[in-house]
Parts: C-alpha cells; structure tokens; sequence
C-alpha cells in the first residue's frame, strides 16, 4: 500500500438484514480497503448470518463470526462482548488504526482515507469518527453531540491510544467513557465535521425511545455521572422530542443504577476526572464537555 498506514474494521452486529448490506458496500467501495473486516454476528435471528458469509466468500479480507443467540439484546456490555470476539480474530495484525462500525450505516468512498488523512494532520489524535445523520422520512437530521465525542456507532482509534486505554470497558457507556479516558491520558478525540456518516436506523430504535432513554441513564450512572450535570441534562431533555419521555428514562436509569446498586467503572480517577469536566461545564469553565 506504499507506505499507507492500514486500518481494520470490527462490526458486531445483531438482526441487521435490513441493512448490513449498505455498511458492507461502504466498505468494499472504499479508496483505501481495510486489511481485515470481521462481521461479528451476534446472534442474529434474521437472514444477517447468511448475508455475511456470502460477502466473506466474494471477497478474503472479509470475515465472519457467529455467536449463538442469547435470547436478548444485551445492552450493558454485549456489544462490546461481541467486539471482542471479532478482536481476537486478527491474530497479530500490523494494523496503525482499528475501527468499531455497526451495522446500519453508510458513507462515501473516500471515508476511510479522510479518516486517516485527520488524523495524520493533527497530533495526539486519538479517537476520531464523522458526524452521525439519522435518515428520517428522507432526510438526513444530524445528531448533535460535545465536540470531544465520538459515536460509538462508527469509532477510529489509533493503536497507541487503544493501547494505551487497554481497550473497551464492556458497560452501558463505554463510548463515553473511552474518550474521558483518552483525554485524561493527554490524547484528543473529536468528530470529524467534514465527514457523514448516514445512519439508517435511527439510535434507539431497534429498542423503543422509552428502553434506549433507560439504557443511557443506566449508562450515565455505571460512567459515574455527577449527579446534578444529570439532573440538569434531564431538566433540559424535558424540551426535546421525545418530549418527557427521553428525560423521565434517563432519570429512572440513573437512580435504577443507585437503588440496585450496579457496579461502575472500576477506575475513581477517571470518575473523578469525569465529574470534574461536567463540574466545568456547569460553570462555564474550561472543559472537553462543550
């Protein structure tokens, strides 16, 4: 590839026949292809295991992985888990980046290589992915987020920053609490503005808006939110669609994770540091949460 710093993709991905095709025809049709593409199935109970194997026949760079259905999705960590599983099947490989994608998506030929392009043009650069659009009666809607952070939907590290993060945290908000990390390592992590990325199935809905709203409150506790940046996000979400329903999910999410007693990430420091950014941002100060 003279000298083109190589990437490798990891999907895991669960009932996607609706779509898994549009992410793998992103992929092949890249100008700089991965040097490994495992699909992890995910227990799918749908045609997503069979259109996966047809793609890993067509083309040798391309790899499945089947795990037996759990019966369920599971939200606090099983994406991660399956991850994982497709993770150690590259057995060593000299990759420079590694991507976590899923299942829904498309996007442009020239993603990938922009991808790379970014972050060779900024130093420290540890986590980087293009803006998510929702694809909505059609149109495309962006889903706004802070600037240091990037969708767990479609993720770029480089190696010395995943190495440094000694991977994934498989708990409900490991896509947050990746880059808190990176950034309290000293990298940077950012959405790449210039690049879209189309989401065909809207976030949360494979699971309900009232089911996704609990899952990311849980997520906020098991990160080690600060309680009142919690309460004033929900305070805010009242005002947006879905209205009441988002910020009473995330609020019962949250205590949920109180009241039970759910394990949080296992790392005071950077629940220390976390709070600290949301204590910032509360008052207007310098933060990675803007």
């Amino acid at each position: 590839m003279n000298g083109q710093k190589n990437y490798v993709i990891i999907s895991p991905v669960r009932d996607e026949e609706q779509y898994i095709e549009k992410t793998i025809r992103s992929v092949v049709a890249q100008t700089i292809l991965p040097i490994r593409y495992v699909i992890v199935n995910d227990g799918s109970s749908d045609k997503t295991g069979s259109i996966i194997d047809e793609y890993a026949r067509k083309y040798p760079w391309v790899s499945a992985v089947h795990r037996a259905d759990r019966g369920f999705r599971n939200s606090a960590g099983g994406e991660v888990d399956a991850f994982y599983e497709g993770y150690k099947t590259l057995n060593g490989a000299a990759w420079d980046f590694i991507v976590k994608l899923d299942g829904d998506l498309s996007f442009d030929p020239g993603y990938f290589e922009q991808c790379i392009s970014n972050f060779d043009a900024e130093e420290n650069l540890g986590i980087g992915g293009g803006d998510i659009y929702n694809l909505e009666h059609d149109k495309l809607e962006l889903e706004h987020d802070p600037q240091f952070h990037v969708r767990g939907a479609a993720k770029m590290y480089s190696r010395e920053c995943w190495e440094a993060l000694k991977g994934m945290y498989a708990i409900n908000g490991w896509d947050t609490l990746d880059e808190v990390k990176a950034n309290m390592l000293g990298w940077k992590t950012r959405t790449f503005t210039n690049l879209k990325i189309v989401q065909h199935r809207p976030t949360g809905r494979a699971v309900g808006s009232w089911k996704n709203a609990v899952k990311n409150g849980v997520g906020g506790y098991t990160a080690g939110y600060h309680p009142l940046y919690m309460v004033l996000k929900c305070l805010k979400r009242l005002f947006l669609k879905p209205y009441v329903v988002e910020s009473a999910g995330l609020m019962y999410g949250f205590l949920k994770g109180y009241l039970t007693r759910m394990p949080q990430v296992d790392d005071k420091n950077l629940i220390r540091y976390l709070r600290r950014q949301q204590l910032n941002k509360l008052l207007l100060r310098p933060t990675i949460w803007k």
